[in-house]
């Protein structure tokens, strides 16, 4: 096998982009990812294969069935390989699919202990994309193809890390060409930072995300972990999604970055969790979630009757199920080192429906810190959204109460994009671990204060910022302001809702 020049970020980047041109004209931009990255996983794991093969063949002093035979990442059967389908000219999307289904035939899943881990059955996602030649006839499938032929994905030319971050750049682009839909697979990167930053992964933590989308949570963790030179092949990590797609997707990310040891379910969290022990619901060192915004289609008259006891304070209402995911992660907590790191719009803080569940939550002790986040952060929503952490056991310093940090103005706009910068991640962080006194920026706030504010945990309120005082009294425009964009992104989704309803009747 001839050596390879190893790829630079930027030529990955735009080698991968590339394959997404391809497809514009012919479908919908929210449906790129189906198709690039089932090509992307199909091509790496045959260039690896292939890298595997030839050590293999080398260190036999060139013994092909050893080599053939040889401990692989991925087992490609034969006949099963990039290359077979690349000289496939008619009919192409049905070889493309039996592929598929080889390789995952061939790659069964492992069970060490009480768990189930790797295999790759259905990562490949749906069959029927390859095979309606309406939408992808065979030369579009050939463009593709040729177009990843270009580059050689061996671990050689693209080590896991690099081609994790290449990934997660593609998993950007589609969200920005797909709109309103992305935010199902993906979440601020720059927030996942910060929450990564606060929860700090140990060697060995076990890591879940109940609305993982496409992993990204789950590999800032372990990323985490690797930039301070600690051992993370041995954390474990455990994530469900909703969407099959999406779950298929997370799958491959974990895959593409080195990860082997994690289980990604496709399920929905709220009807049938998918950790379950011994007839209880599992527990881990660290929760992070993006949970779906005030979602209204859930069984709620199930949740008020949770066989795994997950109503910890009770049902929330039809329209919100916001605190259905707070109470299902606060279950899923250890009870002696369980930490959560939450992503939620301002609303969760202070809406009137959800008071009598606040305040049992408050009373129970397990909110440590509120930290407000600027507008835009949420993808394609200009709502402002905060950050709750909770901890089963809370340091004695923040027992009997909850650190507030406004970090609303800590928001850098560039290019039609909102993010944290470093500086903004140090800021909040050092505040954080400090538990400053009321500076504007972040107070510590005793339990009876919350009480006698009827357990509102609205930042502004707290920190005292951006309130305008007239005489005697004092108007707090932020919440206003946050419900109003609650209302209007809930009115823009049920719109997106109907349009699709009404496209699909048509």
């Amino acid at each position: 096998m001839k050596k390879v020049k190893p790829i630079t970020l930027d030529q990955l980047e735009k080698y991968l982009w590339g394959a997404a041109v391809l497809l514009r004209g012919s479908i919908d931009a929210t449906s790129y990812k189906e198709y690039i990255f089932p090509l992307l996983f199909f091509k790496r794991t045959s260039d690896v294969w292939d890298e595997e093969y030839f050590q293999a063949l080398q260190e036999s002093g060139g013994d092909n069935e050893y080599a053939a035979d040889a401990m692989h990442v991925v087992n490609i059967p034969e006949g099963a390989h990039w290359n077979d389908v690349r000289n496939i000219t008619e009919n192409v999307g049905q070889a493309l699919v039996a592929a598929f289904k080889r390789i995952e035939d061939a790659n069964p899943p492992l069970q060490i202990k009480d768990r189930t881990i790797g295999g790759l059955h259905g990562i490949f996602g749906s069959t029927k994309l390859w095979t309606n030649k309406h939408t992808m006839p065979d030369e579009l499938i050939s463009k593709l193809i040729e177009h990843f032929s270009k580059q050689t994905l061996s671990i050689a030319a693209c080590p896991a890390d690099e081609m994790g971050t290449g990934y997660e750049y593609l998993v950007g682009k589609f969200a920005d060409d797909a709109g309103h839909t992305a935010q199902e697979f993906y979440t601020n990167r720059t927030v996942v930072d910060l929450m990564t930053h606060i929860l700090k992964p140990h060697e060995d933590d076990s890591i879940y995300d109940p609305t993982c989308g496409s992993g990204g949570m789950l590999i800032k963790c372990l990323t985490a972990l690797k930039e301070q030179k600690k051992e993370w092949r041995g954390v474990k990590v455990y994530g469900q999604e909703l969407n099959a797609i999406t779950a298929s997707i997370a799958r491959m990310n974990l895959f593409l970055h080195g990860v082997e040891d994690f289980t990604i379910i496709n399920g929905d969290t709220l009807a049938k969790p998918a950790f379950i022990k011994n007839g209880k619901l599992q527990q881990f060192d660290i929760v992070l979630a993006n949970p779906p915004y005030s979602i209204k289609q859930w069984n709620r008259e199930a949740f008020a009757s949770d066989i795994y006891g997950r109503n910890l304070w009770g049902t929330p209402p039809q329209g919100r199920a916001d605190y259905a995911f707070f109470q299902h992660i606060v279950a899923s907590m250890k009870p002696d080192t369980g930490r959560c790191a939450i992503l939620f719009p301002h609303g969760v803080l202070f809406r009137d429906e959800e008071r009598e569940m606040r305040e049992k939550l408050l009373k129970a002790d397990l909110v440590e810190c509120v930290i407000g986040l600027g507008p835009n952060l949420f993808f394609n929503s200009p709502m402002e959204s905060c950050i709750v952490i909770c901890r089963t056991k809370k340091p004695k310093s923040r027992q009997n109460g909850v650190l507030f940090i406004n970090a609303v103005d800590e928001v850098t706009r560039k290019n039609a994009q909102s993010y944290l910068d470093a500086d903004h991640i140090t800021k909040i962080v050092k505040s954080y671990e400090d538990g400053a006194k009321n500076n504007g920026f972040c107070k510590f706030v005793p339990l009876d204060e919350l009480a006698r504010n009827n357990y509102s945990l609205s930042i502004i309120r707290h920190t005292h910022n951006n309130k305008v005082d007239f005489s005697e009294q004092t108007i707090d425009f932020s919440d206003s302001l946050n419900e109003w964009s609650e209302a209007a992104e809930a009115v823009r989704s049920s719109y997106t809702d109907l349009m699709k309803m009404l496209e699909a009747q048509a």
